[in-house]
C-alpha cells in the first residue's frame, strides 16, 4: 500500500430519529416559550430516539448509508471509530457492538470520546490511519441518544439536545472530499463547564446520585459561548492558513449546531455569506458529536458541492475540545 495517499471521504449517511420534540411540546414540561427558545438558540425541533432504539442502532443505520455511498463492502473496513458520550455501554464499545452488526470482519473497532468534537477527532484519526499506509477504509460512526442523559425539568438544557447519528467513510482511493488538513484542541483546565457528573468511577452510581440528579448533563451556558466562539474562530483560521486558503474561498461553512448565536458569531469573524453557512440546528438541535456529520451529509445531498469547492468544519465542546477541518471536493480517482 502506498503511503501519503490523500484521504477523502467517499462516502456519507445520517440517521434521524422519527420522534419530533417540538418548543410547543417543551413549552409543556417546563417553564419556557417557542420564542424564548429561538430567540436564544435558533431551535424549533429536535429528534428523541424511541426507548428500544440505542447509539449502536443509530449508528448502524448511518453506517449503511455511507457504506452505500461509498460503494464498500463491511469486508472492506479496515477499522472503525465511533465518537459518542453516550455509548451503549462503558464496555464493551459501541464501535465492537457497531462492528458485530455489520460483520465487518476484518475491522478493528474503538471508540473516542471528545463530545461534540468526537467528529473531528475520529476524522484527523482516520486521516492518519489512511495516510500513513496502514489502513485503507476506515468507517467514522458518530452516534448519540442525548435523551438519555438530559434533564426535562431543567429549562437551561433541555431545550438544547436531541438524538441522531452521522456516517462516513474515509478511504485512500476513490473520488470525494479530500481530507485536507485538520487542527484539534483541548483545555481539562475547563474540564467542568460541561460535564456529566457521576457515572463514572469518580462518583459510581449509588441512590444518593440518582436522587440528586448526578447521571444528568450540566452546563455552563454562558461560559461555554464565551469560549466556543474564540476557540473555533483561532482553530478555523488555524486550519485555513495550514492549507494556504483565503477566507474568501470558503465554499461553505458546516459549524457544530450548538447555538445560533454562536454560528452567527463565527460566520461574521469569517464573512461567510449566510446562505452558505449550513444549518440543521431549527430542525435536530444539538447532537453532541453526530451534529457536524449530520450537517455534511445532508449538504452533500441537498446541494451541488462543485469540484473545487472548500468546505470548513469546525466544532467546541466539553472537554473543552475544539477543532476545525478543511474539505476540498474533487472528481479525481486515486487509485492504488
Amino acid at each position: 500500500m502506498r503511503a501519503n495517499s490523500k484521504a477523502r471521504i467517499i462516502g456519507t449517511g445520517r440517521y434521524i430519529p422519527e420522534k419530533v420534540l417540538s418548543n410547543q411540546d417543551l413549552e409543556k414540561m417546563v417553564e419556557t416559550s417557542d420564542e424564548w427558545i429561538v430567540s436564544r438558540t435558533g431551535m424549533k425541533e429536535r429528534r428523541i430516539a424511541r426507548a428500544d432504539e440505542f447509539t449502536s442502532d443509530m449508528g448502524y443505520a448511518a453506517a449503511l448509508q455511507a457504506m452505500e455511498v461509498a460503494k464498500i463492502s463491511p469486508e472492506d473496513i479496515d477499522l472503525i471509530l465511533v465518537a459518542s458520550l453516550t455509548p451503549d455501554y462503558v464496555f464493551p464499545s459501541t464501535a465492537c457492538l457497531i462492528q458485530a452488526r455489520l460483520k465487518a470482519v476484518n475491522a478493528a473497532a474503538v471508540d473516542i470520546q471528545a463530545a461534540c468534537t468526537g467528529y473531528l477527532y475520529a476524522l484527523s484519526q482516520a486521516k492518519a490511519y489512511i495516510e500513513s499506509g496502514l489502513y485503507k477504509n476506515v468507517l467514522i460512526v458518530a452516534s448519540e441518544k442525548l435523551s438519555t442523559i438530559v434533564n426535562y425539568t431543567d429549562r437551561n438544557t433541555c431545550v438544547l439536545f436531541g438524538d441522531g447519528a452521522s456516517a462516513c467513510v474515509v478511504s485512500n482511493q476513490g473520488k470525494g472530499l479530500v481530507v485536507r488538513d485538520i487542527r484539534l484542541g483541548a483545555d481539562g483546565e475547563l474540564a467542568e463547564l460541561i460535564l456529566l457528573p457521576a457515572g463514572g468511577s469518580r462518583n459510581p452510581a449509588t441512590a444518593e446520585t440518582v436522587c440528586a440528579q448526578l447521571h444528568y448533563l450540566r452546563m455552563e451556558g454562558k461560559e461555554v459561548f464565551k469560549h466556543a466562539v474564540r476557540r473555533m474562530e483561532a482553530v478555523a483560521k488555524q486550519c485555513l492558513d495550514n492549507v494556504g486558503l483565503a477566507e474568501s474561498q470558503i465554499s461553505w461553512l458546516v459549524p457544530h449546531q450548538a447555538n445560533m448565536r454562536i454560528i452567527e458569531a463565527i460566520a461574521k469573524r469569517f464573512e461567510v455569506p449566510w446562505e452558505r453557512v449550513y444549518l440543521t440546528i431549527h430542525k435536530y438541535g444539538n447532537t453532541s458529536a453526530s451534529a457536524i456529520g449530520i450537517a455534511l451529509d445532508e449538504l452533500l445531498r441537498e446541494k451541488e458541492v462543485k469540484e473545487g469547492e472548500n468546505i470548513l468544519l469546525t466544532a467546541f465542546g466539553a472537554g473543552l475540545t475544539w477543532g476545525a477541518s478543511v474539505l476540498t471536493q474533487t472528481g479525481e480517482e486515486n487509485h492504488e
